[in-house]
């Protein structure tokens, strides 16, 4: 090849093209008998162009609210019925809910009414903890003068983490919302205003 600066022709005639697709068999058999991804590729596979990969879906369907469906509930755009037990994070409901309370409250409950966008039932959890654990909060900063009041406050925060954690676990197949006696009921007037 010259790389001389003044050539008759240019260095592209010379180069040996590549063989056109329709006339080379692929070694692999399994290659050649490969099923198209749609019925648009299947026919431009027939008419003998090359397919190519079908896009990249999005994980989560878009939904939109259906009031004919039985029950109400959430249809996607295909078509297909969601349940109530869905949530944004793709954790089990009873999980997610469970987090409201164990995941360091308020500060995790806070973070889960931020990520939860679907579950009425995990973000009410997640109101009534960051809720009660906020009062809570606060009265620890109050006795905190005393060690023996502060420990004794801290065992009763952590038995009711986990009472409160174990009722939203179960009350999950129901959808039941266990309501602390005035923190539930905030908890719930702010859910229903959202």
């Amino acid at each position: 090849m010259d790389f001389a600066p003044y050539q008759s022709s240019p260095p592209e005639n010379n180069r040996p093209w590549s063989p056109s697709q329709s006339n080379v068999a692929s070694p692999r058999a399994s290659l050649d008998n490969r099923r198209p991804y749609s019925p648009s590729q299947q026919q431009q596979q027939q008419r003998g162009g090359i397919a190519s990969p079908p896009p990249l879906q999005h994980p989560q369907p878009q939904r939109s609210w259906q009031p004919t469906l039985p029950g109400g509930g959430y249809a996607s755009e295909a078509g297909t019925y969601v349940s109530e037990f869905d949530t944004s994070l793709g954790i089990r409901l009873d999980y997610e809910a469970c987090l409201a309370y164990v995941g360091l409250p308020p500060l995790g409950a806070i973070i889960l009414l931020i990520l939860e966008r679907k579950s009425d039932f995990v973000r009410f959890h997640a109101w009534q903890s960051s809720l009660l654990f906020t009062v809570l909060f606060i009265i620890h900063l109050i006795f905190s003068w005393s060690t023996f009041l502060s420990w004794v406050i801290f065992i009763a925060d952590l038995c009711l983490m986990g009472w409160l954690a174990l009722r939203a676990y179960r009350d999950a197949d129901t959808l039941d919302r266990f309501e602390v006696p005035v923190f539930g009921q905030i908890a719930s007037r702010i859910l229903d205003d959202e």
